[in-house]
């Protein structure tokens, strides 16, 4: 029961503006290691994202950029298991990053804990982090890198022990969710099926268009 939980918090909308990262390895079952970085992301800072990590501009002043930080997380990241809540977002920040920075992307497997919350847990009445944190006592500092990257791994563990199973390939694979993976020059994303809609399709009439016509 090996992977690494990884959190990104950013400067603003854009995704190559990371400005934390927090990263929680995860050895036979046990947390074993932890890090937390302020990344200087070289561009402005919107208001908002303030409001919601705390990270102002004075605080990444002098803290590497991403492309000074890499030789550092490339090892933790190389070859693992990554589990991220809503991987979309954090897989997305780490290849504009690594983008912007014109580096190669590291070749590893990934899951999303929202995803498989919503197919574990379905009568949870929302499955953000701090939802999902709170229903397990997992106690959060939401939207603090490193308390994101933890409480994500935590929840990792309670699904595996859940369902009796001893890695998240596994957990996986039981619920036919499609593993994430990057690798150089591209990537996959995690999913996992939808609940086919109940519901009996309705007659209805549509009006003809001509394919060629633009409309």
């Amino acid at each position: 029961m090996d992977f690494v939980a990884i959190d990104f918090e950013t400067a603003n909308a854009n995704r190559s503006s990371a400005c934390s990262l927090g990263l929680v390895e995860v050895q036979g079952g046990m947390i074993t290691s932890e890090y937390v970085w302020l990344i200087d992301p070289e561009q402005p800072f919107d208001y908002r994202n303030i409001q919601i990590h705390g990270i102002t501009p004075a605080m990444v002043s002098g803290q590497p950029t991403f492309q000074e930080l890499w030789p550092t997380l490339e090892p933790l990241l190389q070859g693992k298991q990554i589990v991220a809540h809503n991987a979309s977002f954090d897989m997305s920040v780490l290849r504009y990053c690594l983008d912007k920075s014109v580096i190669d992307y590291p070749s590893f497997q990934y899951y999303c804990t929202y995803l498989l919350s919503k197919k574990l847990l379905q009568d949870m009445p929302s499955f953000k982090l701090n939802v999902i944190a709170d229903y397990y006592d997992i106690p959060l500092n939401h939207h603090e890198a490193l308390d994101d990257a933890r409480a994500c791994a935590k929840i990792l563990l309670k699904l595996l022990e859940q369902e009796r199973h001893s890695d998240p390939i596994q957990l996986s694979k039981a619920h036919s969710c499609k593993i994430g993976s990057m690798f150089t020059g591209g990537y996959t994303p995690f999913s996992a099926p939808t609940k086919k809609s109940s519901k009996k399709p309705t007659s209805r009439s549509y009006p003809r268009y001509n394919i060629n016509s633009g409309i």
